[in-house]
């Protein structure tokens, strides 16, 4: 089992979890991930601004990135 750890980001404000998550590898650590995105996407997208980004990481045991998940509302013209 390896504990890791969320963090959300959106614009100037990034927070990361202090409480640790264990998983028993990285597909499941993964599989978490992605469903805890799926329940969040719908009222972040409601909410996101042009040219805003919202990111979600998971961190191993020491902090660092292993997956991120973002979405990105961009002005093309």
């Amino acid at each position: 089992m390896s504990l890791y750890f969320f963090r959300i980001s959106t614009g100037r404000y990034s927070g990361a979890a202090d409480q640790p998550y264990e998983f028993d590898n990285r597909a499941a650590a993964w599989a978490e991930m992605t469903e805890v995105c799926a329940n969040l996407l719908g009222s972040i997208a409601r909410g996101l601004k042009p040219d805003a980004e919202w990111c979600m990481e998971l961190l191993d045991e020491n902090k660092k990135p292993v997956f991120r998940v973002s979405l990105v509302g961009e002005t093309v013209c």
